[in-house]
């Protein structure tokens, strides 16, 4: 190979890859209904989609090809949903105020529900990386914002030692929460500024380099997923999607405003949406990335 083939093969490799990711003709697929405000999708490696009903405080289970079930009633008004790499299941249980893991059996844990000695506003969304650091968002919505006992929104993280640390205090109400495929960025949307912001993550899971990734957000971010390529899947007025350097790449319109998203089924390239009283599906040529 000459000097400068091998110069090109790399610009080629990389454009290959832009242009393998088509957005065009994309069909949005309503694939449950009759809910009264659906949240927090995970996807299972045991092969099913979990998602809340908040008002109902109901945790629902869709297995491909069969009808929608209880997975949790009484679920404290159970908002965002991830597991870690064992398969249990963490839950931010808005109405109690707490961050919970369930295992494999069925035993829940609380992992945080206070923060220097104060109760925690309402977790709102979790992500957990592959070594066991996880991330939550902690603002207030609605009654909660009446009943608080922190005077600040918080993004936290909880070590794999159980230890609870603040990472930022953000003027607006933190929401949605991501990793980068590598684990190495957490993505922070906050739907008062409208904006997503990124931090740096080392081994130890400390946030540093906190820096405003994409602004003026319309409708204002909620929840989000990462795609294999590092793009970014934001629930707000529409499903928009960026790439990894804050470029709109493409918008998903819904019949319903979404409220967030997660990559599922056995090949990971359908983007399952909850959207107020539906849960939608749209199958994509990339895969999702899944932080467990």
């Amino acid at each position: 190979m000459t000097l400068a083939m091998r110069l090109l093969f790399p610009l080629l490799i990389g454009c290959s890859l832009v242009a393998a990711q088509d957005f065009s003709d994309l069909n949005v697929e309503k694939v449950a209904a009759g809910y009264k405000f659906t949240e927090g999708p995970i996807w299972s490696r045991a092969g099913y989609l979990l998602f809340s009903d908040i008002p109902q405080n109901k945790i629902l289970r869709l297995t491909p090809g069969k009808p929608v079930e209880t997975f949790r009633e009484q679920s404290n008004g159970a908002n965002g949903n991830a597991f870690d790499t064992q398969g249990r299941l963490y839950t931010c249980e808005g109405g109690a105020r707490r961050v919970t893991r369930t295992d494999r059996n069925g035993k829940i844990e609380v992992l945080a529900d206070r923060f220097e000695g104060k109760r925690l506003n309402a977790p709102n969304d979790i992500v957990v990386r592959r070594d066991g650091h996880v991330y939550f968002t902690d603002p207030a919505f609605g009654a909660s914002e009446d009943t608080r006992e922190l005077d600040f929104y918080g993004v936290f993280h909880i070590t794999p030692r159980g230890q609870l640390e603040l990472i930022a205090k953000p003027k607006g109400r933190p929401n949605g929460v991501a990793l980068s495929p590598d684990g190495r960025i957490l993505y922070v949307a906050n739907t008062d500024e409208r904006n997503v912001r990124a931090y740096d993550l080392d081994r130890s899971g400390k946030a540093s380099n906190e820096r405003v990734l994409i602004s003026n957000i319309e409708g204002g971010p909620d929840g989000m997923k990462v795609d294999e390529k590092g793009n970014l899947y934001i629930a707000a007025k529409t499903l928009v999607i960026y790439s990894p350097g804050g470029k709109l790449l493409h918008r998903i319109e819904l019949p319903e405003i979404p409220s967030n998203c997660a990559f599922g089924d056995p090949d990971l390239q359908s983007l399952y949406i909850t959207a107020r009283t539906s849960l939608y599906r749209v199958r994509l040529n990339v895969k999702g990335s899944l932080p467990y």
